[in-house]
């Protein structure tokens, strides 16, 4: 079974994410304060590397339900013990939103009177886009001039299958002992989020990039009761829960398969080839 260390470590770097990935997307929006999706991709990639750093000891710090079910799938991780991550990611992730709003309440609701956005509404997304995540990106619709058919709900689901892969990919890579060209445990944190930085870089104006159930439920639930209602669950265009919840989970299961058998399963094979000859 987890241990209460699992767990707070779980809940703690869903938080530490949360707060500091959603809370930079809450500053951009709101204020103004990052300028352009790489300096929002940057943070996260900060937020991610700080999470592992501070509570990787604990728990391995999955802080993502999608790559904890890669290491149940691929690497025996427990499905007791899984099942309790996920509820540990949630929980952080949904309290992280909870002081978040605390912290912007007063910003927010200028931002929407100024907008002319009534929570619940449609338009609303462009508030309720700091919460959970939406297809395509309300911001770059609105300002561009997109209709909603330049990114349909495959292409979304596509996004996010392929942002989810080459993130676990690249976990199960930097996690690998047997892989002797990574930078080690000590840089690994900081790869993994230089990784998370560059998928946001490349898909963000398509679905603002989840790659993480825990990191779009949480916020995105806490929405729904704050009075977005259906604007939040199921939003505005559908597909949350395929886009950002299946679509992740699924994504992270084959890019550690491509992973593992592409270059772990191989170089056992190899090894034990070499031994037998």
């Amino acid at each position: 079974m987890i241990s209460r260390r699992e767990f707070l470590g779980e809940f703690g770097g869903t938080f530490l994410l949360v707060f500091l990935g959603v809370g930079t997307v809450q500053s951009a929006v709101f204020t103004g304060a990052q300028m352009g999706i790489w300096q929002v991709a940057a943070v996260w990639g900060i937020a991610v590397a700080l999470a592992i750093y501070a509570f990787g000891a604990a728990s391995g710090a999955h802080i993502n339900p999608a790559m904890t079910l890669a290491f149940m799938v691929w690497r025996q991780f427990p499905l007791k013990k899984g099942l309790m991550y996920f509820l540990a990611q949630l929980l952080g992730a949904f309290w992280a939103a909870v002081l978040l709003y605390l912290h912007f309440k007063g910003i927010l609701e200028h931002y929407e009177a100024s907008a002319g956005l009534v929570r619940g509404q449609p338009g609303s997304e462009l508030s309720a886009m700091t919460f959970g995540e939406y297809f395509p990106h309300p911001g770059l619709t609105k300002a561009l001039g997109w209709a909603s058919s330049v990114a349909p709900l495959t292409s979304a689901m596509l996004a996010e299958f392929v942002g989810a892969a080459i993130l676990a990919a690249m976990v199960f890579s930097l996690t690998d002992p047997k892989n002797s060209g990574g930078p080690g445990a000590a840089l690994a944190p900081i790869f993994i989020g230089l990784t998370v930085s560059a998928v946001i870089s490349v898909l963000a104006p398509i679905t603002q990039v989840g790659l993480n159930p825990a990191r779009d439920f949480g916020p995105r639930l806490l929405a729904y009761f704050l009075g977005w209602g259906p604007i939040a669950i199921p939003g505005s265009s559908g597909g949350f829960f395929t886009v950002y919840i299946l679509s992740p989970c699924l994504g992270a299961i084959v890019g550690a398969w491509v992973y593992q058998a592409f270059t772990r399963y191989g170089q056992d094979e190899a090894k034990a080839s070499k031994g037998q000859s």
